[in-house]
This record gives C-alpha cells, sequence and structure tokens, in this order.
C-alpha cells in the first residue's frame, strides 16, 4: 500500500529532535522556528514531557471515558489556573478541528438556532463543520458546503453587525490571531464591541485559539489582550506539545447534558500527562513569558531590517506568532534558509513567512535567525 499524496514535501527526513533543533537522518542540525503549525510549545522531547508519558505509559494508557479519570481533573484544574478560566468546565477531545465541531454544537444546542459568522481568511479545521466556516474554498468538497455560515472582513464592526441583529445566529467563531490566514490581529476594540454585540444578540461567541493560545502569544490567550471572555475556547496543538490532544473551554451559563457530546480518545490518560506536563513545565520555566520578551525581540529587528528594504510589506504578530509579509514570493527565501542556513520557517500564502517556533526559543537563537533573514533579503 502507498502513501495517499496529498502533502507537499520537503526533502528532508527527520530522526530526531531535542529544545529548538530538528536532527535529520545524515545528522545535519536544523533550528526550528515553525514547530510544527505550532505544536511544540514546550520544545522537542523536553525530558519532563518523556518522563511524564513514560509513567503513565506503564500504568495505563487507555480506557473509555465511562470510568472517572482523575488524570483529567488535574489537568483541567491546572489548565484553568493557568490560563485564568478555572471557573469554565472543559470537555476533551483529539484535535483542533473537533474542538470548533464540539463549540458550534453546543452554540446551537444553547440557542436552539444555526447559522455561523466566521471572518474572510479564517481557517477553523478540515471536518464538515469546521472547514465549513473556514474561508478556504478548495479544502471545501461540496458536501461541505454550507448556507449556514457566513463570512464578513475582519475587524469589519458593521458588517458582523448587519448579520447578527437578524436574530439568526447561533454563534460567532474567531481566532485569537488568524494564522493560516497570515497572521491577521483582531483589533482590541473590534473584540470588545463583537462580544458586547454576541451578548445583546443571544449569539455564542467562540475564540479559536487553536494556533494562538498556549502562552504563543505572550498572554495565554491572545484574545486575552482585549479583557473579553467568550462563551467557548477552543485549544490544540501546543497544549500536547506533539502529542494529539484538544479541549472546549465552556462558561459557567452551558449546562451539561449527558450524552450530548463524546469521544473515544479525547481525554486519554496519555493525553492527560501530556498536556499537565506542558503546563507544570510552562509555568517552571516561564515560558509565556520568554515567548513575549524573545517575540519582542524579533519583531523589533525585523521592523529595523523592513525599515531599509522594500522587498519587506509588513511585520505583525505578537509573541511568538510571527508573520513577515514580503512583496515578493517568499518560496525562495525560505528554500534558502531550510538548504542553506538549515532553519525551518512556516507560510500561509505565496508572500507571508510564518514564524511559530517553540516558546522556549532564546534571544541567542532568535538572533542567529534574524541575522540570516538580513542577509537574505538585502542579496534577494
Amino acid at each position: 500500500m502507498n502513501l495517499f499524496n496529498v502533502y507537499h514535501l520537503w526533502d528532508i527526513e527527520l530522526g530526531r529532535a531535542e529544545g529548538c533543533y530538528l536532527y535529520d537522518s545524515k545528522g545535519e542540525k536544523y533550528l526550528d522556528l515553525y514547530g510544527g503549525h505550532a505544536v511544540i510549545s514546550i520544545g522537542h522531547s523536553h525530558p519532563e514531557f518523556v518522563r511524564r508519558i513514560e509513567q503513565q505509559l506503564n500504568r495505563l494508557a487507555f480506557f473509555t471515558n465511562s470510568v472517572i479519570n482523575r488524570e483529567q481533573e488535574q489537568y483541567a484544574a491546572k489548565l484553568g489556573e493557568l490560563c485564568g478560566y478555572a471557573d469554565y468546565s472543559l470537555f476533551m477531545c483529539n484535535s483542533g478541528a473537533e474542538a470548533n465541531e464540539n463549540a458550534l454544537k453546543l452554540s446551537s444546542f444553547r440557542t436552539g438556532k444555526k447559522k455561523v459568522l466566521a471572518f474572510c481568511k479564517a481557517f477553523h479545521g478540515r471536518t464538515a463543520g469546521a472547514v465549513a466556516a473556514t474561508d478556504i474554498p478548495q479544502y471545501n468538497a461540496p458536501f461541505n458546503c454550507s448556507d449556514n455560515v457566513r463570512f464578513v472582513p475582519l475587524n469589519d464592526m458593521e458588517a458582523a453587525k448587519r448579520e447578527l441583529v437578524t436574530g439568526e445566529y447561533c454563534a460567532v467563531i474567531i481566532e485569537g490571531i488568524q494564522g493560516v490566514g497570515g497572521v491577521q490581529i483582531p483589533t482590541d476594540d473590534f473584540l470588545q464591541k463583537l462580544s458586547a454585540l454576541c451578548r445583546t444578540e443571544n449569539v455564542m461567541l467562540i475564540l479559536d485559539e487553536i494556533q494562538s493560545g498556549c502562552g504563543r502569544s505572550g498572554k495565554y490567550f491572545a484574545h486575552q489582550y482585549s479583557g473579553i471572555r467568550p462563551d467557548l475556547i477552543t485549544i490544540a496543538k501546543g497544549t500536547g506539545n506533539g502529542f494529539p490532544m484538544a479541549s472546549v473551554l465552556i462558561s459557567p451559563e452551558f449546562e451539561p447534558v449527558k450524552g450530548s457530546l463524546g469521544t473515544t480518545f479525547g481525554g486519554a490518560y496519555l493525553a492527560c500527562a501530556a498536556g499537565t506536563a506542558v503546563v507544570d513545565v510552562m509555568v517552571q520555566e516561564n515560558l509565556i513569558a520568554n515567548a513575549s520578551k524573545t517575540g519582542r525581540f524579533i519583531i523589533t529587528e525585523l521592523e529595523r531590517i523592513a525599515a531599509g528594504n522594500n522587498l519587506i510589506k509588513e511585520i505583525r504578530g505578537k509573541g511568538l506568532m510571527i508573520g513577515v509579509e514580503m512583496n515578493i514570493p517568499v518560496a525562495d527565501i525560505r528554500r534558502k534558509l531550510l538548504f542553506e542556513h538549515k532553519i525551518f520557517t512556516g507560510s500561509s500564502s505565496t508572500n507571508i513567512i510564518r514564524l511559530l517556533p517553540p516558546l522556549c526559543l532564546t534571544e541567542q537563537e532568535a538572533a542567529h535567525f534574524v541575522a540570516v533573514f538580513d542577509l537574505l533579503v538585502k542579496h534577494n
């Protein structure tokens, strides 16, 4: 049997990883500034992360959610304390798309309505409901297209209001920072007004923090810069540091109904071990503060480079979620970063480089990237 060939592959085979570095099968060392789509939060192969999973694997790897699981309770308590939502409830699942599916379902259950408002350039996942709320037409099969979803421009309050006052909407879903859309940031004023309007119109506000959460923005959640408290928050990626896990944080206004949500693998013992290890390491190593500090350094340095180079259109980001929009296609620069300078980066369109490194990235490691990038754009 062959693999179903749907991925664009670099000609690199990885063998191991540690901290912010990856090593290929030939022993070549690469600086990781992409973290596998923002998944690696506390660093590759962190010894405490490995120890906790090994320890749990030797005790109990999996059983049904129909028994008491104290590891789930411990993870929920620690996560709530770290992120500032201790009064919310936690539903654990497997992926960001699944988290968004459940958040949308809860919103429809609560309001009795079915329309969803999303935003241009949004990405919320590839499963049926999540991809319907994703503004990337090529990801939608005819089966996924839905008249229940409308898109309006990000930060356009008048457009959002025109839709929501119709009384037809169960939810608004918005990313804390758009990732696949090119590191587009909703303004604090927009989020505050949107939150107030959702409250007035009995529309559930879903904050998709799958990529922008877990401390990446310099706060646990990117929306916390605006001071709002959404009805539902979805998380995944960095919460498991590479172990597949996701969750929905659910406002106390929701009453749980037995059987309304469910999952086979979500919240399993190994996932809880991974998630709890991530929370503990983030606290012990002050990784959210480090993301803020190192991110400010990178953005400041990139803005300095941009001021003297007309190839760079704009630098956007918060913490270690950074987008570099160029006036030229970025493929050649990314290729040189990877194959000539051994630095992994990401992209989100033809002209945008995305940086999503582990939150343990040091200023020295960041400075190395800045120096290489400066050199490349000067000689492009």
